[in-house]
């Protein structure tokens, strides 16, 4: 590992259901403000869960010409907005050219756009049916038409894995660097699915919260009384270069990407592992792949979605891994503010951990009042909590058996 190249951090951006920029929605991470709230995007009277962690005040003529924009889905629009933030964070600008690569993850893409062509085929007749439904649709159009707004010519690729989408992303994208296809890659991951569709179905699943008389409460990782995930949406978005790379040009260096891997449950398509073994895998390879021991690790952003199983069993796979020293790292639960953003959470939490090594501090799980027994390490309840921090371990666990992990270490200021 020694003769690798090696991959930094140089910007960051962020939509969120609590703020529109990155450095807003840290400060409300930092503060234990939740983002949750009724769903207004359509009529969730009939359904259980009523709640969801929507992004507010969103207006895209903000950052793409309204033309364009109204045949974009929501992911891909979310997309361009913090990728704009992103470089512009990094100090960089259009046209990047052919050393500047993409590769954006998502789980749905725009699939809204499919549904709604598909009701105005049976509703209206095909003559109705837009020619951009297709192709707004698609799960790489978040990478299209960021790679085009930012004219990044270089390799260009899309992750969905489910819920670990946004992680795996980040973590595949540092490979371009790392291979020398690129010198500047624009990683992250976004959802923009808060529909009657992905609600009810969730639903049906009886995978989300119904505590819809308190929303703020209702995302509950690791407390006892938790009832189940609550759905968001939402992007992340980081700017990866080569250290060379961002030397040359004087960059500030945030963090660097020290390791990742990803790996398979192969047991159930929703329930993960019982023992945790495929998050022991992703969070093992993970670290032997950043060269550190689990002793080196001081914080695991945790997946932490809420739900009775995830959060004992994800428990159990860091101990599996820690040993002791799981009961001295420190851990915490971005979703617990902004509730599960799916293909988005992954990359909107590894914004967190970019900005918890920039500025030493732990952002806290919010809601956890009565830990549940058999979660018993230091999740960081309540308030934030500054310490010294250098390595940070993030996790993501999807529908799928799909887990993917990534190592993060300080940046050189």
């Amino acid at each position: 590992m020694s003769g690798r190249r090696r991959v930094v951090v140089t910007g960051v951006g962020a939509i969120t259901p609590l703020a529109l920029t990155a450095e807003e929605t840290w400060q409300g991470l930092l503060e234990g403000r939740s983002g949750i709230g009724p769903i207004t995007q359509f009529d969730a009277s009939p359904f259980p869960s009523r709640i969801a962690g929507e992004v507010k005040g969103f207006d895209s003529r903000q950052y793409i010409p309204f033309k364009e924009a109204r045949r974009m889905a929501r992911a891909s629009q979310f997309a361009v907005a913090a990728a704009q933030e992103a470089l512009a964070s990094a100090g960089l600008e259009p046209p990047l050219g052919a050393g500047a690569g993409v590769l954006i993850g998502t789980s749905v893409g725009g699939l809204e756009w499919a549904f709604a062509q598909a009701r105005t085929l049976w509703e209206k007749g095909l003559a109705r049916v837009s020619p951009f439904g297709i192709t707004a649709s698609l799960a790489n159009m978040p990478a299209h038409h960021v790679s085009r707004w930012a004219q990044a010519l270089g390799p260009i690729s899309t992750v969905s894995t489910a819920c670990a989408t946004g992680t795996q992303a980040v973590g595949e994208a540092a490979e371009f660097i790392r291979r020398g296809a690129a010198e500047v890659v624009i990683a992250g991951g976004v959802e923009g699915f808060v529909h009657e569709v992905s609600v009810g179905g969730f639903c049906a699943m009886r995978a989300l919260s119904t505590r819809n008389d308190e929303p703020e409460r209702a995302s509950r990782p690791f407390d006892a009384h938790r009832d189940g995930f609550v759905l968001s949406e939402g992007c992340g978005m980081l700017v990866l270069e080569s250290l060379e790379h961002a030397r040359a040009r004087g960059a500030r260096i945030l963090a660097e990407v020290l390791g990742h891997a990803s790996s398979s449950d192969g047991f159930h398509v929703a329930q993960p592992d019982p023992e945790g073994r495929g998050a022991m895998r992703a969070m093992a390879w993970a670290l032997d792949d950043a060269g550190i021991g689990p002793e080196g690790v001081d914080y695991i952003n945790a997946h932490g979605t809420g739900t009775p199983l995830n959060d004992v069993i994800e428990t159990r796979a860091i101990k599996g891994i820690f040993g002791e020293h799981a009961y001295q790292v420190l851990i915490s639960s971005t979703k617990s503010m902004i509730g599960h953003a799916m293909g988005g959470a992954g990359a909107i939490e590894a914004v967190a951990c970019v900005l918890t090594l920039r500025d030493q501090v732990i952002h806290p799980t919010a809601n956890l009042e009565e830990p549940d027994p058999e979660c018993d390490l230091d999740y960081v309840p309540g308030e934030a909590r500054r310490t010294d921090v250098r390595v940070v371990l993030s996790n993501s666990f999807g529908l799928g058996g799909q887990n993917a992990c990534l190592v993060l270490g300080r940046g050189e200021g």
